[in-house]
């Protein structure tokens, strides 16, 4: 594809920012603490769809619901509530989640099968009708074009701050825009996590080429990001075009439909290192980096055995590199390499050359940096050109007592 040079630009807000969304987040009485609960996103204009979920086989029945509405390719509505995942609740489970798509449908007069629906929260609880039902004629009712944080408020569980992004570009004489909300915190890990995350683009594009777009945007964002390496019931990320900015129609292997990739593919990276950034627990966001693989597979592979181990986990936490848990993680990874050729660095510190650890000072100049927020964790193989990357977070005790109570 031949590459675009028009630039990205970010926005304020994230929905709030495109053309042809209006969105609202209200408090129904799903949570306890009374704090907003269900948030309804609509597209006033005729919108195709894209979507991923869960790979968990323990799907909710949002999840269930919503794969069956991506088959006929339009939007019109989404309906998340968090306090409650409907999540291991049987048939009852899937009739509230099609019974809370019905009633959007109702209010807003458009075609239930352009309904989607999503939810977050405890397992195993039946949802509150009578509080859903309530609470989505009441985001009818509040629905603005500003409504887009009030909706990323909603969507929260144990997230410590709401998570918006947007960014626009030129396609002829217009200005086109994608934007997005998303929740997460713990159960986080590749191949999907506990995550929602909804984004629109007032670009025109058909449903098929989003989908592609939206497949490789979230391989390279929402699928490589780590807390604790477990992945949930319900996640799902949903993507909607309303055309609302009246520029000609994005068509694939064209400079206009490149930009629009990277357009979509920044705001799934910039959403999916929020949530990493708000790991449950969380004080250090990792960038691990494997370079040198045989193969893509194996440097995957590389990089979520060390992104996802407790021991490396706990090492960044207490600001030790601690560089034989790194070594370890990547001998028993499944990738192909000689241990005695392995580079290890922190940033651009080197602590390991050839499989050897370079001594005190060396730990001392990476254990500085590891004092940072935000730093990088480089091995580099010397076995192929393979590279990978993912971002995970430290694991602290803050994480324990977080999960240890969750459902009280």
């Amino acid at each position: 594809m031949p590459a675009a040079k028009s630039v990205l630009t970010t926005k304020r807000g994230g929905l709030s920012a495109v053309g042809g969304v209006r969105a609202a987040g209200v408090a129904c009485g799903l949570k306890k603490t009374g704090r907003p609960d269900l948030a309804l996103v609509v597209s006033d204009h005729p919108a195709t769809v894209a979507a991923t979920f869960t790979l968990n086989r323990v799907q909710a029945a949002p999840v269930q619901v919503s794969k069956r509405r991506l088959k006929g390719g339009r939007f019109a509505a989404i309906v998340l509530n968090s306090g409650n995942a409907n999540a291991c609740t049987g048939r009852q489970g899937v009739r509230d989640a099609e019974e809370t798509a019905a009633e959007a449908a109702r209010v807003l007069g458009r075609p239930v099968g352009e309904v989607f629906v999503a939810s977050t929260g405890v397992i195993g609880h039946p949802l509150d009708m009578n509080a859903v039902r309530a609470g989505v004629r009441d985001a009818a009712r509040k629905l603005s074009a500003k409504g887009g944080a009030q909706a990323a408020r909603a969507i929260l569980t144990t997230d410590t701050t709401a998570k918006e992004i947007a960014v626009e570009f030129g396609v002829g004489r217009r200005r086109v825009a994608v934007g997005g909300m998303a929740k997460g915190s713990g159960m986080i890990a590749p191949h999907m996590a506990t995550m929602l995350a909804v984004i629109a683009t007032d670009a025109a594009v058909d449903a098929g080429a989003l989908q592609r777009s939206l497949r490789e945007a979230v391989a390279v964002s929402f699928n490589c990001i780590t807390v604790d390496g477990d992945t949930s019931t319900n996640d799902m990320v949903l993507c909607f075009a309303t055309g609302a900015a009246g520029a000609p129609r994005l068509r694939p292997d064209t400079p206009a439909f490149g930009v629009f990739r990277r357009a979509l593919e920044q705001v799934c990276l910039t959403l999916a290192k929020m949530i990493a950034r708000d790991g449950e627990g969380a004080t250090k966001l990792a960038e691990v980096r494997i370079q040198g693989a045989r193969s893509l597979r194996e440097a995957r592979r590389a990089a979520e055995a060390v992104a996802t181990s407790p021991l490396v986990k706990t090492a960044l936490f207490g600001q030790d590199i601690n560089w034989g848990r790194v070594m370890a993680a990547l001998g028993r990874s499944g990738a192909r390499f000689d241990p005695e050729r392995v580079d290890l660095f922190v940033d651009e510190v080197p602590v390991v050359r050839r499989g050897l650890g370079l001594g005190v000072r060396a730990e001392a100049a990476a254990n500085r940096r590891l004092r940072r927020r935000e730093f990088g964790l480089t091995a580099a193989l010397h076995a192929g050109t393979a590279t990978a990357r993912l971002w995970t977070t430290d694991l602290s005790e803050a994480y324990i007592r977080i999960n240890a109570g969750y459902r009280s």
